[in-house]
């Protein structure tokens, strides 16, 4: 019996923060190497023109990440990594889907209400910034699922409406021609946080309150110790449950590590002492991936070639199904 299909995209944005490896990657790289599915992650490289249209820095973005993702474990011997770029039938079949989607369903698309709101206070024009391919890339992405029949897509609970979209899309086409595709399921990923960046907001690259997942031993420690602290006197004892500190902390260090890091916090630890703890976790579990990561940033033609690997291994099934619709629609 074949395994179901599970399906991750990546958009490029260049080299992933902290809290892009603890919410997505980790996670991600933990399920496909279970063996539980057949699994395929691709470089969503299309959806970076909604908002990057500087051709040299996009192609930076796609080594970063790809580069990023094979450090941190990801091998590409037990899962397809492939550009979503090299998949040209994604595209034919976004135009097909167009074609069932209501106009209603991208109004409710959350990045483009986000923005329409933003718009309407500041007093713009509603649609000002918004191109078409942001307005609608709820179906390109939909696309990228349906153009492998995928079973199931793991997502933080904060997206799980991009899986709704889709379901929406494909029974709107399957209500017209019949069961032609997959439905897809949502796994929601067990203990996905939202990890806070240096000045207790979101940890974003927007907001500049980011770690970078292959920053160097002497970047690492200027950073961590710009993380926001109180003034507490340092013999107090601490709650771990309420420090961002422990939180990275208990991310990249053993069990009996945390539980000792746990209990110095409740004893009194000074917030300088905990940054050191936490310096010497993240150095010590990253330095491999760090001078891999170097490696293939230094000869992409390695990244291109694992990349072109995935595309051969996705395009036969990719043509086979627009092959199918196209004969459906009565267009072959």
């Amino acid at each position: 019996m074949s395994k179901k299909i599970c399906l991750t995209g990546v958009k490029p944005t260049g080299m992933p923060h902290l809290g892009n490896y603890i919410g997505a990657i980790k996670p991600a790289i933990e399920l496909a190497n279970s063996g539980e599915f057949d699994s395929y992650y691709f470089i969503a490289d299309y959806h970076s023109l909604t908002n990057v249209h500087d051709p040299k820095l996009l192609k930076s973005y796609i080594y970063e990440v790809a580069a990023a993702w094979l450090a941190m474990g990801l091998d590409p011997s037990k899962v397809t990594l492939y550009k979503q770029s090299d998949i040209p039938e994604i595209l034919e079949l976004y135009w097909m889907t167009s074609c069932f989607t209501a106009k209603g369903l991208m109004n409710r698309a959350h990045a483009y209400k986000a923005i329409v709101q933003e718009n309407e206070e500041q007093q713009r024009d509603p649609d000002q910034g918004v191109n078409m391919g942001l307005f609608t890339y709820p179906i390109l992405m939909a696309c990228d699922i349906m153009i492998l029949n995928a079973d199931v897509v793991p997502v933080g609970a904060d997206q799980l409406q991009h899986i709704e979209i889709a379901r929406d899309i494909a029974m709107a086409f399957n209500h017209n021609y019949g069961p032609k595709l997959k439905l897809p399921k949502a796994i929601v990923r067990e203990g996905n946080k939202l990890m806070v960046g240096l000045d207790g907001r979101k940890m974003s690259k927007s907001y500049n309150n980011h770690i970078p997942l292959f920053a160097s031993e002497k970047e690492l420690k200027k950073l961590i110790n710009k993380i926001t602290t109180d003034s507490s006197d340092p013999a107090s004892p601490k709650n771990p449950a309420e420090s961002l500190i422990f939180d990275f902390y208990s991310e990249f260090a053993t069990a009996e590590q945390i539980e000792l890091l746990r209990a110095w916090y409740w004893r009194g630890i000074g917030w300088g002492e905990a940054k050191a703890e936490l310096l010497s976790a993240l150095n010590h579990t990253l330095e491999t991936p760090r001078a891999r990561y170097a490696e293939l940033m230094g000869n992409t033609k390695k990244i291109d070639l694992i990349l072109e690997e995935g595309a051969a291994r996705v395009r036969p099934q990719a043509q086979a199904l627009i092959k199918d619709l196209k004969n459906t629609l009565g267009i072959q």
